[in-house]
């Protein structure tokens, strides 16, 4: 078997530096990459397409779930374990919904990330012991539901739509938001203005609870 590569990001410098040194002090492992948000992430996994991205849900700027959303639709190779820091039945469905094909809590033991890893680059899927089989089973039954009946939820936010809740809950302003997506200002305003009907929101305040609510940031 060749050098495992994996790309590893991490929410803050201290994250970061610890799963780059459990991932070289693994025999056979290398990192081929570093982000310190998702936008990175995206952006490095398309430009060194590694065997497995090891990324935090909490990141700035784009958070994991929907960093594994875009390297999902690049259609590479590259297989997603996202580390979370604590777990409930919305954010397992979320993670499954997203495409990874692992998922941890950071206080679960070293032992199983090095397992996930391994279960990830054989083609296998590893979720968090915590999980009890019969919920797992049953969020994957609901999110093939769906599909099946042709049942469709209220208004959901798209997928340049809950970035733009991101930046603004992380305390951007529109103008910010524009030059961070690369779109112009009043694209970002109308962005703005769409999200707050969706959610039945009018103050800023109440994005960032919904953002919380719904895993785009953390309290």
């Amino acid at each position: 078997m060749g050098t495992l590569r994996l790309l590893v990001a991490g929410g803050n410098e201290i994250a970061l530096m610890g799963l780059c040194a459990l991932v070289r002090g693994q025999p056979g492992w290398e990192v081929a990459g570093e982000a310190r948000d998702g936008r990175e992430a995206v952006t490095r996994t398309k430009q060194f397409k590694p065997d497995v991205a090891i990324m935090d849900i909490d990141l700035p700027s784009l958070n994991g779930l929907d960093a594994t959303r875009q390297i999902a639709k690049t259609a590479l190779q590259t297989k997603v374990l996202l580390l979370a820091p604590h777990d409930n039945d919305q954010l397992l469905s979320q993670v499954l919904e997203a495409g990874a094909r692992g998922y941890l809590l950071k206080s679960d033991p070293v032992a199983d990330l090095v397992s996930a890893v391994e279960a990830l680059h054989e083609g296998r899927t590893f979720f968090t012991a915590r999980i009890p089989r019969e919920i797992l089973d049953k969020m994957l039954a609901r999110l093939e539901r769906p599909k099946q009946t042709g049942y469709k939820e209220g208004p959901r936010l798209t997928g340049r739509e809950r970035e733009v809740v991101q930046l603004l809950a992380e305390g951007h302003s529109s103008k910010q938001v524009a030059i961070v997506l690369n779109i112009c200002t009043k694209t970002a305003e109308t962005h703005r203005a769409n999200i707050m009907r969706k959610i039945d929101s009018h103050s800023v305040t109440g994005l960032v609870r919904y953002a919380i609510r719904n895993h785009i940031i953390e309290a």
